[in-house]
């Protein structure tokens, strides 16, 4: 008998009551995976995180590599989330096609882009995925029933907003049909308002909660890129769902920096 496989859950699961409830009523907390290494994947996706970025816009990372990442994570209930390197339907197509069913889009700044991101994220007539499931991880080979007809309902879409233009058009982008979530990058944010490598100054801060409050208002989920623990918390009050609180880079710099600190520095003793 021909093996049928179920599909994974996508980073919208995280969101329903059923998912809320089992957690406690807490938001869900993940992190960046820059590492292009799949053993640290696997150590991250075996944590207890509730969803892994696998950042495909600034690490080193292309499709083949990615598709080792979603692999080590398989195996680990942990979500996969994806950002791809820009708003591009072909590009959109072979992470896709990878399995990646939760994609980050980065650079959305209009309605108008958030709309061509939902095209590139579904098959006709909805949108403008190239269909190749026989072919693709996605798919499992075929092995998913009914693939193509509920791909749709299987994929989330989450649109990066990360400068002034798009804060200034945040509830019309939110209220795109099809968008899914919201994520607020504050450092290119800080960068578009003159307030580069500033992303905790007041202005930009008010900025990120301008936006929280118009995808709550438009019923769409919306999280946070905040590696501070304070800042983090400041904005789950503010009513961010969701919390992006790390880079497994960015840990490592730290704990080897304090290494450093405590057994390399002038003077230290044996």
């Amino acid at each position: 008998m021909p093996i049928r496989l179920d599909p994974q859950p996508s980073l919208k699961d995280l969101f329903s009551a059923q998912a809320r409830a089992d957690r406690g009523g807490r938001a869900p907390a993940g992190m960046f995976i820059n590492s292009a290494d799949p053993s640290v994947t696997e150590i991250c996706a075996s944590a207890g995180m509730d969803f892994l970025l696998v950042d495909g816009e600034h690490a080193p990372l292309g499709l083949e590599t990615i598709q080792s990442q979603l692999r080590a994570m398989a195996g680990y209930p942990v979500i996969p989330v994806v950002r791809v390197p820009a708003l591009d339907p072909v590009l959109v197509k072979q992470y896709l096609d990878l399995g990646a069913q939760s994609l980050v889009i980065p650079m959305v700044d209009s309605a108008e882009d958030a709309e061509r991101a939902v095209r590139a994220m579904h098959y006709p007539p909805r949108g403008m995925r190239g269909v190749g499931s026989a072919l693709a991880r996605s798919a499992r080979w075929n092995r998913i029933p009914d693939y193509l007809a509920r791909a749709g309902d299987l994929v989330t879409l989450v649109v990066q907003i990360e400068s002034a233009a798009a804060v200034a058009a945040a509830g019309q982008i939110a209220a795109v049909d099809g968008v899914d979530g919201i994520f607020i990058g504050p450092s290119d944010l800080a960068a578009s308002m003159g307030l580069i490598g500033q992303q905790n100054h007041p202005d930009v801060v008010a900025a990120v909660k301008t936006v929280i409050g118009q995808a709550r208002e438009a019923g769409t989920f919306v999280g946070v890129n905040a590696f501070a623990p304070d800042q983090a918390r400041d904005y789950l009050a503010a009513g961010a769902d969701f919390v992006n609180v790390a880079a497994d880079v960015a840990l490592l710099a730290r704990a080897t920096e304090a290494l450093a600190d405590t057994w390399c520095a002038t003077g230290t003793t044996e």
